[in-house]
């Protein structure tokens, strides 16, 4: 008599902090350089005029950054972005507040569910989804990130902030206090 057992899903719990990506592969066969000389614009096309006025005057523009990260020295602004989004998340109804359960000390946990319970997030008459501004973080000493965002909700306008502190034993981010006016 034997009896098959079978497992069913858990939830399934993403981590914080996702891997550092391995370094690009270089390109076998770059292209060569373009003669200072001669422009390499196929007959016809030449470059593209410029927008605006004041964009004809700047040089080159920077590489693309995301909105969500305000430039960091800390380093700490991907980590930062993605637990705000999540906290958002939690505070607005979109998502329940036991699944930052994990991500959270016991007085962060605390007083994130006194916010949820307040609902200052909640998204009152017509549904509308919360737009994140950009998230500013800095670090107050080793293994501590404090961060804030600007939270809209059409003409509405709130602003987030908290405390992440790392775990000494496992190294795992947990946010540890969360304000909202």
């Amino acid at each position: 008599m034997t009896e098959q057992l079978t497992r069913t899903p858990g939830p399934r719990i993403r981590p914080l902090v996702r891997p550092v990506p391995a370094p690009r592969r270089p390109v076998r066969h770059p292209h060569p350089e373009p003669h200072p000389q001669y422009p390499q614009h196929p007959a016809g096309t030449g470059p593209r005029p410029a927008r605006s006025p004041r964009a004809a005057c700047d040089g080159p523009r920077p590489p693309y950054r995301a909105r969500t990260a305000a430039p960091s020295s800390t380093g700490h602004a991907e980590l930062a972005g993605r637990f705000a989004h999540r906290l958002v998340e939690v505070l607005s109804g979109a998502r329940p507040v036991h699944q930052l359960q994990r991500h959270t000390t016991l007085p962060g946990f605390h007083q994130l569910a006194a916010l949820v319970r307040t609902g200052p997030l909640r998204p009152r008459g017509r549904s509308q989804r919360p737009r994140l501004g950009r998230v500013h973080d800095c670090a107050p000493g080793p293994g501590a990130v404090e961060a804030c965002v600007r939270v809209e909700f059409g003409p509405r306008h709130h602003v987030l902030a908290f405390r992440l502190e790392q775990h000494t034993r496992t190294g795992q981010w947990q946010c540890a206090a969360v304000e909202t006016r």
